[in-house]
């Protein structure tokens, strides 16, 4: 199993903050979406917020290609429409690259390879 950890801001506005976790509450997201992150691969995701930053910490298996995931979900009218609903929430990282939704963070401490 591998790790990914992405970040994203939500746009600073309480209101909209609410209404985004409101529908990231548990039978909220479209089971469409639910079945296409599973199928890509995905085996647990999680999402943290501290204001209004979120990480996401994805637990994939061996055969998952985030490239294949990417094609497929810009097939699925669902998942699109998952997109763009939630892309009123959203907001890329200022150094995020262009086009790039969710950042990836690197892992710069490991508790596991301290001595």
């Amino acid at each position: 199993m591998t790790r990914h950890v992405l970040m994203l801001d939500l746009v600073d506005d309480p209101a909209l903050i609410q209404r985004y976790e409101e529908w990231h509450a548990a039978g909220e997201v479209p089971v469409a979406v639910v079945a296409s992150i599973r199928q890509a691969g995905i085996a647990a995701m999680q999402i943290f917020r501290s204001g209004p930053r979120l990480a996401m910490i994805l637990d994939v298996t061996a055969d998952f290609d985030p490239a294949a995931k990417a094609a497929r979900d810009a097939a699925d009218p669902d998942v699109q429409a998952w997109e763009r609903l939630m892309d009123g929430f959203q907001q890329p990282l200022s150094w995020a690259k262009a086009g790039e939704k969710w950042t990836p963070a690197a892992l710069i401490f490991d508790l596991a390879a301290q001595p």
